[in-house]
């Protein structure tokens, strides 16, 4: 070693600030005490004595934002429910983080077509950083994306740490429009005694039967 021969005393360890501090977020992920719907049920489940999730660093759910760098947002997002997500989501501290679990988080799940009252996706309103599809996902499918999480965390840089998007505020406030504009169109109908929204695909359906049928005797 040279100049730096017996300078320093054992058991020393270089490594880099990023490493060392990243590696103390990924290992001690505090989630949120907050759950929407049946999904929250298996996220119960997987912070309890069978699956333990604190054996991953991320077992110590607070009941308040202020305290939690990890939001599980695991449930059916309604367009009621949205704002208080995303207050919820302003109220955490830097450096936060998003799962989204469960189809119906994802995308709507089957509220996804006449779900009139359902946020199609909570990265409308809050960014996500990793996805766990399911209905409901298991445990295991939790615990897993949660070590993606941490792999997506250990990866990170700290001056050159991108910054989240505020919000598709843009966005969600046209999807807000838009089932309002549906809500209203489905009361309408349902006020005049006319075709449920499901009715009124099967109608379609068999329109377009019809036609493809026409043209194929001309």
């Amino acid at each position: 070693m040279g100049v730096l021969e017996y300078k320093f005393e054992e058991n020393i360890i270089l490594t880099k600030v990023d490493w060392l501090l990243n590696w103390a977020r990924k290992s001690s992920l505090w989630p949120m005490t907050f759950g929407l719907a049946c999904c929250a049920i298996e996220m119960m489940a997987t912070g309890a004595s069978r699956f333990d999730l604190d054996r991953f660093g991320a077992g110590a759910f607070r009941a308040t934002p202020r305290q939690s760098d990890l939001m599980i947002v695991a449930g059916t997002v309604t367009l009621k429910m949205a704002p208080c997500v995303r207050r919820l989501y302003d109220q955490m501290p830097e450096p936060r983080y998003v799962i989204a679990m469960g189809a119906c988080t994802i995308g709507g799940g089957p509220y996804a077509l006449h779900g009139y009252h359902v946020l199609k996706g909570v990265d409308l309103i809050v960014p996500v950083d990793v996805y766990v599809p399911g209905c409901p996902p298991r445990p295991e499918a939790l615990i897993d994306g949660l070590r993606k999480l941490q792999e997506k965390v250990q990866k990170q840089g700290l001056l050159a740490r991108p910054a989240k998007p505020a919000a598709n505020a843009g966005d969600h406030v046209l999807e807000y429009s838009r089932m309002d504009g549906v809500r209203r169109k489905w009361e309408e109908t349902q006020k005049h005694g006319g075709l449920t929204p499901q009715d009124e695909e099967a109608a379609v359906e068999e329109q377009k039967k019809k036609d493809k049928e026409a043209v194929a005797k001309v």
